[in-house]
């Protein structure tokens, strides 16, 4: 049996197609760091004359089904696209219904992020959140810091322009002497000491990155699937490690020769 379907044991029927998919994972070829772009709540709801907020409410659940299944396969880290720097244009209602929902996701799910030794954290600007919400993102990660397992990054108030505007702006402050290396820049991104994402997942079929970790994703494998992000489940999630693994990753170079047909 595949050592990976010991974390799905009591959860999954061994004859479904969920466990299939499991099986057939090959342990050493996992993403080590697999970011997701959650897009299609508004879609979701308009195409069931709902409310836009009831698509963020239902893409709470696929929040969920996502972190959970990631856990499971004992993924290093998973960072989801959860609000950019540009969605504080929205109407503030809808903004201010969000925080509300991410304060309630926090309070319910801890207990489930304790029990899959998931390690919480954020990134971006999160100064700018609302106090009420920063206060409740600063208790989760306190709460679960000593946690080993995966570590979910929340991207808050964030965008890959302003992320390497603030890493420059590091750079400054401390008198780095030029020429700037690759690896200052890196030492000074909000994810320095993680590895890049190996895998960037994008829903509702939407072809754009977003202004998402744009210094990250260089060499990232892009799997876009039209799912509205309120209906990805673990499944979606799992075909989509399916599909990382099948991949070549050259980096810039040739295939193999035992692979390249031409």
């Amino acid at each position: 049996m595949n050592p990976l379907m010991e974390g799905f044991e009591g959860v999954l029927d061994p004859d479904s197609f969920e466990a299939q998919l499991v099986e057939n994972l090959s342990p050493a070829r996992l993403p080590r760091h697999v970011a997701i772009i959650m897009d299609g709540n508004g879609r979701w709801a308009r195409q069931r004359g709902l409310p836009r907020i009831e698509g963020h409410r239902a893409g709470v659940k696929a929040v969920k089904a996502t972190v959970e299944c990631a856990a499971r396969l004992t993924l290093p880290v998973l960072t989801l696209y959860a609000f950019s720097s540009e969605n504080w244009k929205r109407p503030e209602r809808e903004v201010n219904t969000l925080w509300g929902l991410l304060r309630q996701y926090l309070r319910s799910d801890l207990a489930t992020l304790q029990k899959n030794n998931i390690r919480f954290d954020t990134i971006g600007r999160t100064g700018e959140l609302p106090r009420t919400v920063r206060e409740q993102l600063e208790k989760v990660t306190r709460k679960t810091s000593a946690n080993t397992g995966t570590r979910l990054f929340l991207a808050l108030s964030y965008s890959g322009r302003t992320e390497l505007v603030d890493a420059f702006n590091r750079l400054l402050r401390r008198e780095r002497a030029v020429p700037v290396e690759s690896a200052d820049i890196e030492a000074n991104l909000y994810t320095r000491g993680l590895p890049d994402p190996d895998l960037l997942i994008r829903t509702s079929g939407e072809l754009r990155i977003s202004n998402f970790l744009l210094w990250q994703i260089a060499y990232s494998e892009i799997y876009v699937t039209d799912v509205l992000w309120p209906d990805f489940r673990g499944v979606d999630f799992l075909q989509a490690v399916q599909e990382f693994q099948q991949r070549e990753r050259r980096y810039g170079g040739v295939a193999s020769p035992a692979l390249d047909n031409g």
